[in-house]
């Protein structure tokens, strides 16, 4: 297929309150080559190994370069939480030290430890 010009893009995209490259996701290419990333990635996150919540990474974003946006060496299998702090990144915002910690103590206390898992189980 070819990548979307000025033209094709700007019908999906702005036009329609999209926001700009989310023209790439509705196209019929996308699912094929997202599957493929998966695939190849092993259906893990390539940042933490999580298998949980898994979506796919435009390395060099489609707004950037709408010729990869169907690209498979320019995907990237990530969890959600990966990919929202890869996305951030790349739009310059800077991470909250306060708000990771507050969440890797809350997701601590919701998982129990082994030996409190046994205990229940006997």
């Amino acid at each position: 297929g070819q990548p979307h010009d000025e033209r094709t893009r700007s019908r999906g995209s702005a036009g329609m309150g999209m926001k700009p490259g989310r023209w790439a996701l509705k196209d019929r290419r996308w699912e094929p080559v997202r599957r493929a990333a998966l695939r190849r990635d092993g259906y893990r996150c390539q940042h933490c190994r999580s298998r949980l919540h898994l979506e796919v990474h435009h390395l060099v974003p489609v707004r950037e370069a709408p010729e990869l946006a169907f690209c498979l060496d320019n995907l990237l299998t990530l969890c959600r939480v990966c990919h929202t702090e890869e996305t951030n990144k790349e739009l310059g915002h800077t991470p909250d030290p306060a708000r990771r910690a507050w969440r890797e103590a809350v997701a601590a206390w919701a998982k129990p430890n082994r030996a409190e898992r046994r205990s229940q189980r006997a």
